[in-house]
C-alpha cells in the first residue's frame, strides 16, 4: 500500500483538469514525492518539467526520472521561476502547468526540518534548507513585525500577545526549538477541546513568511501564464484561504472581459487572459479525506490559457518581506 501522506491530494481531478495529451510537455511546479508527475507519465508520449526547492525531494526522484526513459526532467529550484526553467529546457511554452501550493506532508512528518508543532525539532521551516531559518526570524524581528507576521499570514487574531510573548522569552534564552515555541504561544493562545492546536496559526504564518510562499505563489502563477500555450491548462491545488485567494483573485481578475464602452469606442476591451474551468473550487471528497486528512482544507482551481499576450505580475501586495524584517526595516 502507498501511504496516503505521499499521495498528491486531489491528484487524478488535477491531471484531468490538464487533459494530458501525446507529445505534450507539461510542467509539475511542486514535485514534492512526485504524484502529480507519476500521473502525467501514465499518459503515453507525455513529457514532464518537474520542479522542487526542496534538495530532499531533488533526491527522493531520482529513480522516477531514471525509470521515466527520458520524459522527466526534475530540476531544483523555486517555481516562481518556472518560465526560465522551461526554457532551460528547450520548452519555452508548454501545455500544462500543476501546482500544489504549501508545505508537504513528508516535510511536516520530518522534525528535524522544524515545521511542525506536534515534534520537537530545530525551530527550521526552511524548504530550500538554506538562508534564513524561523529561529533567525523569532530572534531578530521587532514586536512590531513579528505581530504583523503572525496576524497576516498566520490570521491569528492573538498576534500581538504571541509577539509580546516572544520577545520577552528571547530575552531570557534563544529560542531555537520547535518545542519552546510551543510552549510560548500556549502561554496566550487557548484552544477548547475540538479546536486547532493554539500554536497552529503562528507555525503557519512562519512558515510561509520563511519561505515567502505568497510571493512565489503570486510570482509563478503569472510565470505559468508566459509559459502556456492557448489552449493550455492552469490547475491549481491549495490548502489554506490565503493561497486560495490568491488563485481565485489570478484567475479571475485574468479571465475578465469588458473595459470598454459603446459610448466610448476608442477604449479597447479588455482581452481575456484565461477561460475560467470550474467557477466553484473542486473539494476532496469523503473517501480522500478519510484517508489523508490534509485533503479537507484543499481546493483545486483551473483555467484555460487564451491566445491573449500574458500580462506581467504586477507588484506584490504589501505585507511584510523577509529582507525588511531581518535588517529591521
Amino acid at each position: 500500500m502507498i501511504d496516503a501522506r505521499h499521495i498528491s491530494v486531489l491528484g487524478p481531478e488535477a491531471v484531468e483538469m490538464l487533459s494530458p495529451r501525446a507529445g505534450g510537455v507539461y510542467v509539475d511546479a511542486t514535485f514534492g514525492a512526485g504524484g502529480y508527475s507519476r500521473m502525467i507519465l501514465a499518459t503515453e508520449g507525455t513529457q514532464v518539467i518537474a520542479i522542487d526547492r526542496d534538495s530532499t525531494a531533488i533526491a527522493g526522484g531520482a529513480d522516477l526520472v531514471s525509470s521515466s526513459n527520458g520524459r522527466l526532467a526534475l530540476v531544483e529550484d523555486r517555481f516562481s521561476n518556472l518560465a526560465d526553467v522551461c526554457d532551460a529546457q528547450g520548452s519555452p511554452l508548454v501545455d500544462g502547468v500543476v501546482m500544489d501550493v504549501g508545505v508537504s506532508s513528508m516535510q511536516l512528518d520530518q522534525a528535524e526540518r522544524g515545521f511542525s508543532f506536534r515534534f520537537d525539532g530545530p525551530l527550521d521551516m526552511r524548504m530550500a534548507q538554506h538562508g534564513p531559518s524561523a529561529a533567525d526570524v523569532v530572534a531578530k524581528a521587532s514586536e512590531a513585525d513579528l505581530a504583523n507576521i503572525i496576524y497576516i499570514f498566520g490570521e491569528e487574531r492573538h498576534s500581538r500577545a504571541v509577539a509580546r510573548e516572544i520577545v520577552a522569552a528571547r530575552k531570557e534564552v534563544a529560542i531555537t526549538t520547535t518545542k519552546q515555541l510551543v510552549d510560548i504561544v500556549s502561554k496566550v493562545v487557548w484552544a477548547k477541546p475540538g479546536e486547532i492546536h493554539p500554536a497552529t496559526r503562528t507555525f503557519q504564518a512562519l512558515r510561509i513568511f520563511v519561505n515567502e510562499e505568497l510571493d512565489e505563489l503570486h510570482t509563478a502563477l503569472a510565470a505559468a501564464e508566459r509559459v502556456l500555450k492557448p489552449g493550455g491548462r492552469l490547475s491549481v491545488v491549495s490548502f489554506h484561504s490565503l493561497e486560495d485567494r490568491i488563485v481565485k483573485n489570478f484567475i479571475a481578475e485574468r479571465s475578465k472581459t469588458g473595459g470598454g464602452s459603446r459610448h466610448l469606442p476608442e477604449i479597447a476591451q479588455a482581452v481575456p487572459r484565461f477561460k475560467i474551468i470550474n467557477k466553484r473550487p473542486i473539494v476532496a471528497d469523503e473517501d480522500e479525506t478519510r484517508a489523508n486528512p490534509r485533503a479537507r482544507s484543499a481546493k483545486l482551481r483551473g483555467a484555460e490559457r487564451t491566445p491573449a499576450p500574458a500580462q506581467d505580475a504586477g507588484p506584490l501586495p504589501g505585507w511584510p518581506t523577509l529582507a525588511s524584517v531581518l535588517r529591521g526595516g
